[in-house]
């Protein structure tokens, strides 16, 4: 990229709001310009967002302080979409086949567009992954060119509630801000701190958030479960501050002291924690109350994970996210699920370079965000901002990205993909055009077969065939005469 060019990524945390600006090098590298992060609590939960004015504010915020850092405009930004109403379905869609018909690639797109096009009241469909095809009685995952009778589509969709979808959507509508891309956090988190083998062979991502843990389930490089808890670490510190104390403090001791596993032969009875100069806790008490909050996470976590593949998570579980960093969590996961293989992924598999300490940290906070950078690809720099003039005058909301993507149909969405509101409404209004341009061939070959009916009907019909034999008999009497 030139060195005007960078993407920005924009990460809506539970606790944090983040935006990072980096630049792609020849060597697959990437330098981080700007890191931004505000705090979200009190209008993102959960992961979803509940007060529209008030993230909208935040996002301005965010991008004017990028642009600060940058001295350049951002014209568009990529965005993860995660948070507490996400989970999959599966799905299937069949269509039987005339006898030796051969798979064509037509026929997997439509079976595509069907699937997306199911209804889930009060639910969105923000992606949908192939699993396989099903042809005859043999599983494929690439059927076109094989000859069958039966097609058979397996997939999983990943849906959201609509007003959740709509709010996102609204945000950026409001804050003039245009999105280059929608992506599904889990999986750009996956792409970025997973390895080949682990996809393939089998593994549990295990996301710990603040507010929700995300579980992501992949087997042979496919998403096949997904669901989002409403458990976090802010759980535990929400338990510790029963003990009388703010949850600031109550954060402060978490950090501190707080341990996921603590053998019994190794906690000292007369030990006691500080939570003021005038009160202290027992160290036994406060262990009791982080693991008994922490094997409930656990726990919730192991029942999301299909039992179909309780043997088959030859790549172990993936821990990350700002709830990892806790001490002896990788033992209190094997404790609780039995499975030996557990990694604490600290940081994403690509080369990073940066001065910027919330990098460098390498605690699993940025992992997400640094994941939807990655994903991106197409320029977020607008025009120089010369020194002084960003807030002289009032800036224009950004209406008009620069480069902008052409809105995807739904056979053409790759996987991880989110269309936003813009891009399903264009989409929609192209199917429109589509579907009235067939419906109007349709009537019009249907016009033309009725005259082609009615004309051979004449032809056919007793008083046409009377006269055509009356002309025929009075043809031959003049042939005669």
């Amino acid at each position: 990229m030139a060195a005007k060019d960078f993407i920005v990524a924009i990460e809506l945390g539970s606790s944090k709001m983040t935006g990072i600006a980096g630049q792609k090098n020849l060597d697959g590298s990437i330098q981080i310009l700007a890191v931004v992060k505000e705090d979200s609590s009190s209008f993102i939960r959960k992961g979803v967002v509940y007060n529209i004015d008030k993230t909208a504010q935040c996002l301005t915020s965010i991008i004017k302080k990028l642009e600060t850092q940058l001295k350049t405009e951002i014209t568009q930004v990529y965005v993860g979409v995660g948070g507490q109403s996400i989970r999959s379905v599966k799905n299937v869609i069949a269509k039987d086949l005339p006898s030796e018909t051969i798979v064509t690639q037509d026929m997997v797109i439509e079976l595509m567009d069907a699937n997306r096009n199911m209804k889930y009241q009060d639910q969105e469909i923000l992606d949908a992954a192939v699993q396989e095809y099903k042809v005859g009685s043999q599983l494929q995952l690439d059927p076109v060119g094989i000859q069958a009778t039966h097609l058979e589509g397996n997939f999983l969709n990943i849906l959201e509630r609509n007003s959740f979808y709509k709010n996102l959507n609204k945000c950026f509508e409001v804050a003039g801000i245009s999105v280059a891309e929608m992506y599904l956090a889990p999986l750009a988190l996956a792409d970025s701190v997973l390895t080949e083998a682990e996809k393939r062979s089998g593994c549990a991502l295990v996301d710990l958030g603040a507010d929700t843990t995300t579980v992501s389930v992949f087997s042979k490089n496919l998403l096949r479960h997904l669901a989002v808890i409403p458990l976090g670490s802010n759980n535990i510190t929400k338990d510790i501050a029963t003990l009388q104390m703010e949850e600031a403090d109550a954060e402060q001791m978490k950090l501190k002291y707080a341990s996921a596993f603590t053998d019994n032969n190794e906690i000292d009875n007369d030990l006691k924690y500080s939570i003021d100069t005038d009160r202290q806790v027992e160290s036994r008490k406060f262990i009791e109350i982080v693991e008994g909050r922490l094997e409930e996470i656990i726990e919730n976590v192991w029942y999301q994970i299909p039992s179909e593949f309780y043997d088959k998570l030859l790549g172990g579980i993936i821990l990350t996210g700002g709830g990892s960093n806790m001490k002896n969590i990788e033992k209190a996961f094997t404790n609780h699920t039995h499975v030996d293989k557990i990694r604490v992924a600290k940081f994403v598999t690509q080369t990073v370079l940066s001065n910027n300490e919330l990098i460098k940290a390498h605690n699993g906070m940025m992992n997400t965000v640094l994941g939807l950078l990655i994903k991106g690809d197409i320029n977020c720099a607008g025009d120089s901002i010369q020194d002084g003039d960003l807030f002289s005058t009032p800036k224009q909301p950004t209406t008009v990205a620069t480069d902008p993507r052409p809105a995807r149909q739904p056979g053409e969405v790759p996987p991880g993909v989110i269309q936003t509101a813009t891009e399903k409404k264009q989409a929609e209004e192209i199917r429109r055009r589509q579907q009235e341009e067939e419906d109007r061939e349709k009537r019009e070959r249907e016009l033309r077969e009725k005259e082609e009916e009615e004309r051979v009907r004449k032809e056919n019909s007793f008083w046409n065939k009377a006269l055509k034999g009356i002309k025929q008999f009075g043809k031959s009497i003049v042939e005669e005469e």
